[in-house]
């Protein structure tokens, strides 16, 4: 589903969006929650004819997914399913936008997530070349000083674009835990007039030659 549309300030061209088209994933189960707020405030700095989409994913609920590699049986696969998968696959570049919980993702995102599991396995896929050279963000506000307790959440997402061969453009971090305290974070809500701006390095494992740690956020 697609969010109504937020005006968004006219930023000159830059040839190196040209091509690129956003795709944004609320995984929180609050609306307009801080984490959104936050993620609303780096995308109003996208060049204005980049595409943006909003999927609300307590709008389009997902079932606990299953894993059927190793079973005969077709996955019936749902509406909303098909939607979130073809959202995916069209877009550039895919941005998390999931809250803080026990130092990970959100249980709608971690979801979200494990249905890729699915669309690599299942028969005649190319999900994994589709997303090869794609970039992954994410975007998260924590009830915390201190960003190194998402280190864990850096640490599952850069994995995972790794894993995939994506490209991986850090976690957007900022505070907050009453409804729109994260405005109150200036180092938050300056990171995010450029956070899309940072180049996004191919994702690699730790023990791949060349690794390095992957980045919280833009300075």
């Amino acid at each position: 589903m697609t969010s109504p549309v937020v005006p968004r300030p006219v930023v000159p061209r830059d040839e190196a969006a040209a091509g690129r088209s956003f795709l944004f994933v609320l995984g929180s189960s609050r609306p307009d929650g801080n984490t959104e707020t936050l993620a609303r405030a780096a995308a109003g700095h996208l060049p204005a004819d980049v595409p943006q989409r909003w999927l609300d994913l307590t709008r389009l609920p997902l079932p606990d997914f299953q894993d059927g590699r190793h079973d005969t049986r077709a996955w019936p696969g749902g509406e909303n399913e098909e939607i979130v998968r073809r959202a995916t696959e069209e877009a550039t570049d895919i941005v998390l936008v999931t809250p803080l919980y026990w130092y990970t993702v959100y249980a709608h995102t971690k979801r979200y997530l494990d249905y890729w599991s699915g669309w690599l396995t299942a028969p005649g896929s190319d999900f994994k070349e589709r997303m090869a050279g794609r970039t992954l963000w994410a975007v998260t506000v924590m009830a915390h000083d201190d960003e190194a307790v998402a280190d864990g959440l850096v640490t599952t997402l850069n994995n995972s674009a790794a894993y995939v061969r994506m490209r991986f453009g850090g976690v957007l971090l900022g505070n907050g835990s009453r409804p729109g305290q994260v405005r109150d974070d200036e180092r938050a809500m300056t990171r995010a007039k450029t956070f899309f701006q940072r180049a996004a390095p191919l994702a690699r494992f730790p023990y791949e030659e060349g690794s390095r740690p992957p980045v919280p956020s833009a300075v």
